[in-house]
């Protein structure tokens, strides 16, 4: 039984959670809008706190590996580091998908669920495309993390077999493109620190590691800077 910390940075929310054992012992959460290089250290701070008021030995923290926002999983996994470097403890890493389909999962908790249903998480990337994958109900994937473009014939072969649940913030977008009687979407889910603990405690005892040094969050794409319209044309005046 471990001791965790677990950072999500990976979408607009900012969260984080001590847990034991997969049991939450303390959580905190920002659901407005990202906030994550002001929110993320004062958390940390009053996660401190409690751990020292309670006398709490952290054995690991994990860290949710993407894909999604680039300068969000940038915040997280520097600050994750930080912390496994200071405290000399090992790093451990979640998919974000998979994060967010155990969030989907305990939403539908008590509700009647096809055994062969299917989970589609889904992260915004650009217009119609999005970070996605597949996994059964009981968290196996089916298909790989992928970066798709949605249009009216997404996944038909899949939807032709079972019911898929989407969920996720680049699942909105999707309602208006896929009208398959076996698409369900869930609305709200987010992946948050909370969902991340029992896959933390699975990992810390598979003892599934990451070298502290070398390890990357998954990105699926290259971070693409932006030059604002005016700084070109400032450059262009110098010339």
């Amino acid at each position: 039984m471990a001791t965790i910390i677990s950072i999500e940075t990976s979408t607009e929310v900012c969260s984080v959670a001590l847990s034991q054992g997969g049991e939450i012992l303390w959580e905190k959460k920002h659901m407005e809008g990202q906030a994550h290089s002001t929110l993320l250290a004062p958390y940390l701070q009053e996660m401190q706190t409690f751990i020292n008021n309670n006398h709490i030995k952290v054995d690991a923290v994990a860290v949710s590996s993407g894909p999604g926002s680039y300068t969000g999983l940038r915040i997280g996994v520097s600050t994750a580091k930080g912390l496994c470097y200071g405290s000399d403890i090992p790093l451990l890493s979640i998919d974000t998908l998979k994060i967010l389909t155990t969030e989907a999962l305990h939403s539908l908790e008590g509700s009647s669920i096809p055994s062969d249903s299917y989970f589609c998480p889904m992260i915004d990337a650009r217009r119609m495309e999005v970070y996605t994958s597949f996994y059964d109900k009981n968290l196996n994937q089916v298909k790989e993390i992928s970066a798709d473009i949605i249009d009216e014939n997404s996944y038909q072969e899949l939807l032709n077999e079972h019911t898929v649940y989407f969920f996720g913030n680049g699942s909105d977008k999707c309602k208006k493109a896929i009208h398959h009687p076996n698409a369900k979407f869930l609305d709200n889910i987010v992946p948050l620190a909370t969902g991340m603990c029992q896959l933390a405690e699975q990992a810390f005892q598979n003892k599934d590691f990451k070298d502290v040094a070398y390890f990357e969050p998954t990105y699926l794409k290259e971070f693409i800077a932006v030059v604002g319209k005016n700084k070109v044309l400032g450059l262009e005046n110098q010339k």
